[in-house]
């Protein structure tokens, strides 16, 4: 399938990728379009042609010929619309109308059946494509039959399509079952210019296994079609496995876990999820009360029900009481997204980051979400903003960054996208407090030149992976500030000199 990567498989894995050749990192890998993009499962009223939120019983937010969810902005360009043609003739020739909704804030299953209804027309116009690349995946479908989803899926989609949409002769309700699987198995994530999220079908990135530590990065381009583009994070040897991840790497073994058992059927076995400390990280470990420096362990991180271990002492409890904890302590944290963009905000996170300090590991999961928040808020609130910061909040600030670059070292090593975002954040402090101390004499010119390069250093990596972003992505117009901020802080080396 490519110059970079040749795939093999196995009764284990099914179909799975090694490198062809020795790769650096950056390397791209492949591209690809998708097979097919449209909503999430459960998603709220979209439009389904940019997948912005409507007013699910405005008149004003229809589409004219259907009469399904289209914001203003598309209905203003018809005659531009793509993604919402092929459905909206269905939906006209069969008269199946968009039920208005109570909530428009919550899940819309009318919805559901977008996305599978465009991988069966795509798969009816590109044949070639569908055999060679789609119909190869995987879609479980023993396991989903043993599922609720299985029959609210007949419910909702199958027979939605082959009766209302009078598309009965046309997609059988095993070949619809298929699609569904095969959306559900691998559709990964996808955002529109605005940062809308949607799912699409990519079938080279979907050979790739699973590792909740990838060495495969790729970006998404809505403006040219969501092409993707795959790459290598780090360097990889040729024969080595290529890995991308089907979850959300800051999160602890017991939460990837549930999320890869039930959207993808499979156990994940890596070296991350085999070790109690997670890689020596303990991103799920919690502190010891019964003494001094011992940290609880699952003692053995793919069974929900092991018990929990002291490292140190013979303390021990179930793995049930660790759930909980952890589920007590993330509903506290999540009631904060609620807040005020301000900075009670800001000031309820620290709050929290205290409490648990005496509960949890320094790097645990729930502690690196807090720093997250607290990085985003420090430098962008009113009282907090950056140049207010006092050197104290300033070293703070560069504290959370570094400690949450030692998980992401570990987890999403090399050019990874959230190692771009923390550099960005990063790199303003360390100027502020070095400019600083050179104000207050603690710092002599050369010192302050060194810093100041550690600085545009940090910037100029951070820049160099985001410019693979879309230009028009939050990533990709972060890539050009971190650009013109480079050349600012050049200038600034240079009159040092």
């Amino acid at each position: 399938m490519s110059k970079t990567f040749k795939v093999l498989e196995n009764p284990e894995l099914g179909r799975y990728a090694l490198a062809d050749k020795n790769l650096k990192a950056g390397d791209v890998l492949f591209e690809e379009t998708p097979f097919a993009i449209g909503p999430k499962l459960d998603s709220p009223p979209v439009c389904l042609e940019c997948s912005c939120p409507v007013d699910g019983n405005a008149s004003d937010q229809k589409c004219a010929k259907c009469g399904w969810p289209l914001c203003e902005e598309c209905i203003a360009k018809e005659n531009d619309i793509v993604y919402h043609r092929k459905e909206c003739a269905i939906f006209v020739k069969n008269k199946v109308k968009f039920q208005n909704v109570d909530d428009s804030t919550a899940s819309c299953t009318q919805l559901d059946c977008i996305t599978p209804l465009r991988v069966l027309l795509e798969k009816e116009e590109n044949p070639n494509r569908w055999n060679a690349e789609i119909s190869v995946m995987e879609h479980h479908p023993d396991a989903r039959k043993a599922t609720a989803v299985w029959n609210a899926d007949h419910h909702n989609i199958v027979k939605y399509l082959r009766g209302p949409c009078g598309l009965k002769d046309r997609f059988s309700e095993d070949l619809i079952q298929q699609v569904i699987g095969i959306l559900e198995v691998n559709a990964f994530e996808a955002r529109t210019c605005s940062g809308y999220a949607i799912r699409g079908l990519y079938p080279k990135l979907a050979i790739m296994a699973h590792s909740c530590v990838p060495n495969v990065v790729h970006a998404i381009h809505p403006t040219k079609d969501y092409r993707l583009v795959a790459r290598a994070a780090v360097d990889v040897a040729e024969g080595e496995m290529l890995f991308t991840t089907y979850t959300y790497t800051l999160s602890g073994t017991t939460m990837r876990q549930a999320a890869l058992k039930s959207g993808k059927y499979f156990t994940c076995r890596c070296a991350r999820c085999l070790d109690p400390a997670e890689l020596g990280t303990h991103f799920s470990s919690l502190k010891c009360q019964k003494c001094d420096n011992g940290l609880i362990e699952s003692v053995n991180p793919l069974d929900d029900e092991a018990d929990w271990k002291c490292t140190h002492c013979e303390y021990k409890t179930k793995g049930a009481a660790v759930l909980k904890a952890a589920q007590v302590m993330q509903a506290e944290l999540d009631e904060l997204a609620y807040m005020e963009y301000g900075p009670e905000r800001l000031e309820n996170f620290e709050r929290l980051f205290k409490k648990y300090r005496s509960v949890l590991h320094p790097l645990h999961f729930i502690n690196t979400s807090i720093r997250h928040s607290l990085i985003e808020l420090y430098g962008r609130i009113p009282g907090y903003e950056m140049h207010d910061l006092p050197d104290i909040l300033l070293e703070r600030k560069v504290e959370l960054c570094q400690d949450i670059l030692k998980v992401l070292n570990v987890f999403e090593p090399g050019k990874s996208r959230a190692r771009a975002m923390i550099l960005y954040e990063l790199h303003a402090p360390l100027i502020l407090l070095a400019q600083s101390a050179y104000r207050q004499g603690t710092l002599q010119g050369v010192s302050l030149k060194e810093k100041l390069i550690e600085a545009a250093d940090i910037l100029k990596e951070c820049a160099e992976i985001l410019e693979w972003e879309d230009s028009s992505t939050p990533e990709g117009i972060l890539a050009n500030v971190a650009k013109q901020a480079i050349v600012q802080l050049e200038q600034s080396i240079h009159s040092l000199e």
